[in-house]
């Protein structure tokens, strides 16, 4: 083996190293302010290490915006919130072009437009209550989530790019429904993982009271900076994946798709036939694949395992999957539809 072979494995086992340490010191920093929801924390963890923007359900009261404000205290980036309501307009997100007065180069005043950046030009944007929003505010964040820019003005507008690192990490309550408009399925694909945010057992919530009613406060040490979190990422794209956990997490997305005019439902278990109308995107292929690496490298392995892809099915597909009416007189859940195939589906190409 050359020298520069042996090098690059000594740079590679390094960066895993890092990745590993930065990783469980802002789960760390978490833990200080937050109580339990350590699967909830990882899964999130996961969406900013591999690049994706996440989506937190949960009733209020349960800490999903504190969750979302305590990672940006534990990584040193900028942090931007927009509390969504049914009066909000795509301009209070993304920002306006305004008339202003500008001096030039030789000293002269003149009124001319200057664009004012709306909080969507931040790393980490918490995005709370989504849902309260109508769909054409909440189209806003489309080109943002997707492209990580914003066009003002339509057509002939400018457009700007958006800092990097960029997240999105919004809230919604499943409960509350009146004034609420569901995200389209456009946007929820959008989201690399959709997180369910349940309710504190009784040792939790013990803590939780002493926490939030005592004298001391969760003092946030910063963990790691933007540029740190982007050579993470482009580390997890490195991680490799054998052929066979790749056509796996394949299957994992084409078994979520029922037999009809856009698939021959060849994968698909009979409780998919039976209850899905539309299945996952290829995203969620590429969100299996990238949660895969991520935890590969952080339980210190040089490769993807299958139960890797397994146990990232749940949050990558449960928002990606469309339930028929039958469904819905049934009481079944995507949750149930997605874990009957990581149940059913065979480990090995059939």
């Amino acid at each position: 083996m050359s020298d520069a072979s042996v090098d690059n494995i000594e740079q590679t086992k390094q960066a895993a190293d890092a990745f590993r340490r930065d990783f469980l010191g802002v789960q760390e920093q978490v833990g200080r302010a937050v109580v339990g929801q350590r699967e909830t924390v990882e899964d999130l963890l996961t969406c900013l290490f591999a690049g994706g923007h996440a989506l937190l359900e949960g009733v209020p009261g349960i800490g999903k915006t504190l969750l979302v404000r305590t990672i940006s205290q534990a990584v040193d980036l900028s942090f931007g919130r927009v509390q969504f309501t049914p009066d909000l307009m795509p301009a209070d997100i993304t920002g306006t072009t305004i008339v202003d007065e500008i001096e030039d180069e030789s000293g002269h005043v003149r009124r001319g437009f200057r664009f004012q950046p709306g909080p969507i030009f931040a790393n980490i944007v918490l995005a709370d209550e989504i849902n309260r929003a109508t769909p054409k505010t909440q189209s806003a964040l489309l080109e943002a989530m997707q492209e990580h820019s914003v066009t003002i003005g339509g057509v002939t507008g400018a457009t700007h790019e958006l800092p990097k690192p960029f997240f999105v990490l919004a809230t919604q309550n499943p409960v509350e429904q009146e004034g609420t408009y569901p995200l389209p399925e456009a946007q929820l694909d959008r989201f690399f993982f959709k997180l369910r945010v349940g309710y504190a057992s009784r040792e939790e919530m013990g803590r939780i009271v002493e926490l939030t009613t005592g004298s001391e406060e969760a003092k946030i040490e910063k963990v790691l900076d933007g540029e740190q979190l982007l050579a993470h990422q482009q580390l997890v794209r490195r991680v490799p994946v054998s052929a066979h956990v790749q056509d796996y997490a394949i299957r994992c997305v084409l078994a979520t798709h029922p037999s009809g005019e856009l698939s021959d439902g060849r994968f698909a278990t009979p409780m998919v036939s039976r209850f899905v109308q539309l299945g996952a995107s290829p995203r969620a292929a590429q969100a299996l694949m990238l949660a895969g690496k991520c935890r590969a490298l952080l339980d210190g392995r040089a490769t993807v395992s299958i139960e890797d892809i397994q146990r990232a099915a749940l949050p990558a597909l449960r928002h990606r999957i469309m339930l028929n009416f039958e469904a819905s007189a049934e009481q079944v859940d995507a949750d149930a539809v997605v874990r009957n195939i990581v149940e059913t589906l065979p480990r090995d190409a059939q």
